[in-house]
């Protein structure tokens, strides 16, 4: 069954590691322009992988990992946030439907105090875009009052000074309420373990600071590679988005991630793919993976 862009649902898909729940949740869909997301890659080769609209513009989900244990839950990715934070312009642009992260969680029961840990790969709008919301009087607070948000402190240093290749990308409505609320919580640059079971790996890449997150049980185990590999399209260790800071680091990292995870049984969590969220990996050698869908009853 397909995993991502669900939109509102009572019954999302749920993985069962070990006493750990991982929940798939649809935190809003957008689209981008194809070119920039497959870099220097031509598109009569990227386009055999993906739907293409006439606006040369890609189909893209933001899954979110509701992850339970040990009397927690944990909110791994945000997605874009609630449409009213967008202009006209920039919501045809990025295609931007109403859908977001508050009202999956709703869906399922939740209010958005029941949230403990934000746990955000990078600050991209399209990942930390759902961690704040409108506050009623003309400006934004943390849509998760109670949690705290934890991110690599290097992006957050990137962020609030704009280090970014696309303008915008970095949103002050996404940061600031964040920093008011003293909500933040940084890792100061490197691999940390957050809860049991859950795991923060520095991927610079994408962003100099973007974080990779495991989430294990019961002898399983998860990896969510963030922007290091957006969707299953992404596998080719050439297949890298002109959005990337480090395009080279990109490459090497992917290769080690898929290399570790077909030697080692992980499943992938492909957070932006259109379909499906959850894929395994073949190495089929000289440089070459093959992806399928996992099963995640």
């Amino acid at each position: 069954m397909p995993t991502a862009r669900l939109g509102i649902t009572k019954t999302p898909p749920r993985m069962q590691l070990g006493d750990l729940t991982i929940t798939l949740l649809d935190g809003g869909g957008l689209s981008l322009d194809g070119g920039a997301m497959f870099g220097i890659i031509p598109k009569p080769l990227w386009s055999r992988l993906v739907a293409v609209d006439e606006g040369n513009r890609i189909p893209l989900a933001t899954t979110c990992l509701l992850v339970e244990t040990a009397g927690k839950r944990v909110l791994v990715e945000t997605g874009t946030g609630v449409a009213s934070k967008f202009d006209e312009k920039e919501r045809g642009f990025f295609n931007l439907n109403e859908h977001w992260i508050l009202p999956s969680l709703n869906a399922i029961g939740l209010d958005r105090e029941s949230i403990d840990l934000v746990v955000l790969t990078h600050l991209h709008f399209d990942h930390a875009g759902g961690g704040t919301m409108p506050d009623g009087k003309g400006g934004f607070e943390p849509t998760f009052p109670r949690a705290k948000y934890i991110v690599q402190r290097g992006e957050w240093d990137d962020a609030v000074s704009g280090h970014a290749v696309m303008t915008g990308t970095y949103r002050k409505e996404n940061l600031a309420p964040l920093e008011a609320a003293g909500v933040l919580s940084f890792i100061e640059n490197g691999d940390a373990d957050i809860l049991p079971g859950i795991r923060a790996r520095l991927l610079p890449g994408h962003t100099r600071h973007q974080q990779g997150i495991f989430i294990e049980g019961g002898g399983r185990r998860a990896f969510l590679p963030a922007d290091l590999m957006p969707t299953a399209a992404h596998a080719g260790l050439r297949y890298n988005m002109a959005y990337d800071l480090l395009p080279y680091e990109n490459m090497v990292n992917k290769q080690h991630v898929l290399e570790q995870a077909a030697a080692e049984n992980w499943m992938l969590l492909l957070g932006q793919d259109p379909t499906n969220a959850a894929w395994t990996v073949k190495d089929q050698g000289k440089g070459r993976f093959a992806l399928q869908t996992a099963d995640v009853t």
